[in-house]
């Protein structure tokens, strides 16, 4: 059985039309919560959407799979080799229209939000905002699409204190910009499927010279996770071809406010001055105080 993640969704799909009316509540699971189904059992699958343990059994050998742990492992494969941009095209064309796309990807989105409150473990997040202020250097590494979520964290740690660094993609190469890191320091890497193999290298690297990494992934499956001291964990199912990106984005605006609270008096004065340089540079756009305009 080819346990290849495009090959099973398009599979049963294939399949669909000829199930049960109970194995076809299987499959619409799967297909919209492979995440969640991957860890399961067939007890509880079945349990989830309302049919019996050997409904999901004979859901199993339908699709080919000597038993449902066959298909457990297939599943739980699927949570480490996404799909290409274009089979995701193909296989969410299924379930979003252009006429529901709104309201599906927000769903989708509160959906992602709602699973990681479940899954983030809290002492972890609490111990890592410990190691934030222990280290002496941190790093923030993120490339593709998680550059944006790089560069967010990087931005509002930066003024908070003054020892954070964005590695970037530029004149300099990544193990250039992590020439100096060691013992003591921070490393946080932040990737999500696809998973960009330059993180993972950078992650590798760091804990190589025994520097603190921390991962923002979705899954302790991820290859940032199996090179991370700590991991926190946001779920971003796909809704399109489009990486979801607002849960992982959620946790880190927590991250942020978590070590902001901290520093409560020390950037109350940093944003007073702030305030002033923004003002005098016209960095935003500032309403003249007493003007009558609208």
């Amino acid at each position: 059985m080819d346990n290849n993640k495009y090959d099973l969704m398009k599979l049963i799909q294939v399949r669909f039309p000829r199930m049960s009316k109970g194995q076809k509540l299987i499959a619409e699971y799967i297909l919209k919560h492979y995440d969640k189904a991957a860890f399961m059992t067939a007890a509880k699958l079945g349990n989830t959407v309302g049919v019996s343990e050997s409904t999901v059994v004979r859901f199993a050998n339908e699709l080919g799979f000597s038993g449902y742990p066959k298909l457990q492992v297939a599943l739980q494969e699927l949570i480490k080799n996404k799909l290409t941009s274009v089979q995701r095209i193909e296989i969410s064309s299924d379930f979003i229209s252009e006429e529901n796309a709104l309201k599906s990807v927000l769903k989708a989105d509160m959906e992602n939000i709602r699973a990681t409150l479940e899954k983030i473990n809290n002492n972890t997040f609490d111990r890592v905002v410990n190691e934030i202020f222990n280290a002496k250097r941190i790093y923030i590494v993120g490339f593709r699409s998680s550059q944006a979520l790089a560069d967010f964290l990087g931005f509002y740690l930066g003024l908070i204190l003054d020892n954070v660094r964005v590695v970037s993609n530029g004149v300099s190469d990544i193990f250039e910009q992590l020439l100096r890191v060691g013992e003591g320091d921070m490393v946080i890497g932040i990737g999500f499927p696809r998973y960009s193999s330059r993180t993972v290298e950078a992650l590798k690297f760091a804990k190589s010279k025994n520097a603190k990494v921390v991962a923002v992934t979705d899954s302790l499956l991820s290859p940032l996770a199996s090179n991370s001291d700590l991991t926190l964990i946001a779920q971003s199912n796909m809704a399109s071809f489009v990486d979801s990106l607002v849960a992982p984005l959620s946790v880190i605006n927590a991250l942020i406010v978590a070590v902001g609270l901290r520093e409560k008096e020390n950037i109350s004065e940093t944003f007073k001055t702030l305030e002033n340089i923004w003002e005098e540079y016209n960095i935003y756009t500032y309403r003249s105080r007493g003007s009558n305009d609208i």
